[in-house]
């Protein structure tokens, strides 16, 4: 075995381990996963064609809490079982790809002087990873700025697709994609549906809105009530979004949630983008990620309690006005962006093993 690969049970942390292994595979390396049981990692491992183990265990509340005491009992149960893996397949390294499932692979590596290299998709580092780089991991991280201490800049790997978009952007009409992640986001959503009215008589926009498929009849429901027959403006909602790539590449605006993989998709395709973080995400790392965009000038960052029909008729007004800054924006995304992360964190890997 040279790889094993572990992480949580989140798409931020799964998908780039993925196509982290797709790329060692390629190369001619015998990798297999140990994620947590918890979450949809072990579905997507397994569909992707990977050989996985599962993990106990769950996150920790970030306050003292009854159900940590399960959780730290959880990770325990994790971490003896992490030592019989680490035993029985010998890998040359472990890579985590953080949350609370990587853990216990991370220290169980440590404990046996297996080399570990870790791999971290937002600014603001996870507690998994800053765990492990103080267990002398090696850090690779995806957007400038991340402080781990001697880390690799690489990228976020990202799909295949994604990584080979080639951007055609729609003008006549423009197309505004709409979108919150995996499960949709209920702010944008209903920032989204109120400006219908406002839009209802252009025809130089197309808005597609991914609303999530928990969302979808609520959403499907107040724009059935809001739509005319003599509306001009294309909208179409949709629960789930398969075609990413396409949809990215002619988008002329974004508007989305500021998670891991959606930034590393918009910076691979170089799309510009109105960012809504998520309120309260751990270490608000998604109001850090977006600020990283809008500091470089691929971005504009809108708090979420202020992303209300108003700000977003305004600036999307504003934005689809300005053809040239909207290229700007789009070229300082790409400049971001690392389509090749997928290797450049296959190299750091390889690197880290043969220095063992």
């Amino acid at each position: 075995m040279f790889a094993l690969l572990t992480g949580g049970g989140t798409g931020g942390h799964t998908y780039p381990a993925i196509a982290v292994a797709q790329e060692l595979r390629s190369r001619g390396h015998r990798v297999r996963f140990a994620v947590a049981r918890r979450g949809m990692a072990g579905g997507a491992v397994a569909a992707a064609g990977f050989d996985v183990d599962l993990l106990p265990g769950r996150g920790l509340q970030r306050r003292l809490t009854v159900s940590n005491v399960g959780a730290l009992w959880a990770t325990m149960t994790a971490l003896v079982r992490a030592l019989g893996l680490v035993r029985r397949y010998r890998p040359r390294v472990v890579v985590g790809f953080g949350g609370y499932g990587s853990l216990p692979c991370i220290a169980a590596a440590r404990l046996l002087r297996v080399p570990v290299v870790v791999h971290e998709q937002d600014v603001a580092p996870g507690l998994a990873n800053r765990i492990g780089v103080r267990l002398g991991a090696r850090p690779a991280v995806s957007l400038p700025g991340t402080p781990l201490p001697n880390a690799t800049l690489t990228g976020n790997p990202v799909r295949a697709s994604i990584a080979e978009v080639s951007r055609d952007p729609a003008h006549d009409p423009a197309c505004l994609a709409v979108y919150g992640g995996a499960q949709g986001a209920r702010t944008i959503n209903r920032a989204a549906l109120d400006c219908y009215d406002r839009w209802r008589a252009r025809h130089d926009l197309a808005v597609h809105h991914v609303c999530g498929p928990r969302n979808l009849d609520e959403c499907r429901a107040r724009l059935d009530a809001t739509r005319r027959p003599d509306d001009k403006l294309q909208y179409e909602l949709v629960a789930y979004e398969e075609h990413m790539d396409k949809l990215l590449a002619r988008a002329t605006l974004a508007v989305c949630r500021a998670g891991a993989g959606s930034i590393a998709e918009l910076t691979a395709a170089g799309v510009p983008a109105v960012l809504v973080p998520l309120p309260g995400a751990p270490s608000d790392h998604q109001t850090r990620n977006a600020r990283t965009l809008e500091r470089a000038g691929a971005a504009v960052l809108v708090p979420d309690a202020e992303c209300d029909a108003g700000r977003l008729d305004a600036l999307v007004s504003a934005l689809l006005a300005e053809r040239k800054r909207l290229v700007e924006m789009g070229d300082a995304a790409r400049a971001l962006g690392r389509r090749d992360a997928a290797a450049r964190v296959a190299d750091v890997v390889e690197e880290h093993a043969r220095a063992a």
